[in-house]
């Protein structure tokens, strides 16, 4: 259902006239970024719903098939995807009874955990990435120079909350 207008210009107009002109720029872009969040999400999700994974899950097996022994530890799961280790924990879990991951101990030192990657685990994020590559990444819905750009100043505002971000964006056009 369309209204025939954008909800978040209304919004920055309603911004305007209660005397917040300071803050309404903002607003719409803070506002846009999260709509757009939502939108990408549902075209990923499009993708891997059939595939019984999420976006959580996929990235959690991509960068086990990243890892050259298909292992990694949890914890290191946990800090190169930025979320808790409780959302670490609970996507492999699923992932073990999907039977995508097993979960390891080091022989070296029994506690540390390893989520590693089986056959199947494989299998199924290479098809995710080859989907997902497909129908989202190479068509994000913006122009080559503008997908570039618009990285960039995410990574702006990355750095600008504390994310590390060393370097901008290069690609290889």
């Amino acid at each position: 259902m369309t209204l025939g207008r954008d909800p978040i210009r209304e919004a920055h107009s309603q911004w305007l006239r209660h005397g917040w002109a300071d803050a309404a720029d903002g607003m719409a872009m803070v506002t846009s970024v999260v709509r757009v969040q939502q939108l990408l999400m549902e075209r990923i999700e499009a993708v891997l719903r059939p595939l019984g994974l999420t976006f959580a899950r996929y990235e959690v097996l991509r960068l086990l098939s990243f890892a050259r022994s298909g292992a990694m530890p949890m914890a290191r799961l946990g800090s190169l995807l930025q979320v808790h280790p409780t959302s670490v924990t609970s996507a492999v879990e699923r992932l073990v009874r999907q039977g995508y991951v097993e979960r390891l101990r080091r022989d070296n030192d029994r506690r540390v955990v390893l989520a590693s990657l089986t056959d199947a685990g494989r299998d199924v994020v290479e098809e995710a990435t080859g989907r997902l590559n497909v129908e989202v990444f190479e068509r994000p819905g913006l122009p080559a120079e503008g997908v570039v750009r618009l990285t960039e100043l995410l990574g702006v505002l990355r750095a600008n909350a504390g994310d590390e971000v060393v370097d901008p964006v290069v690609t290889s056009q």
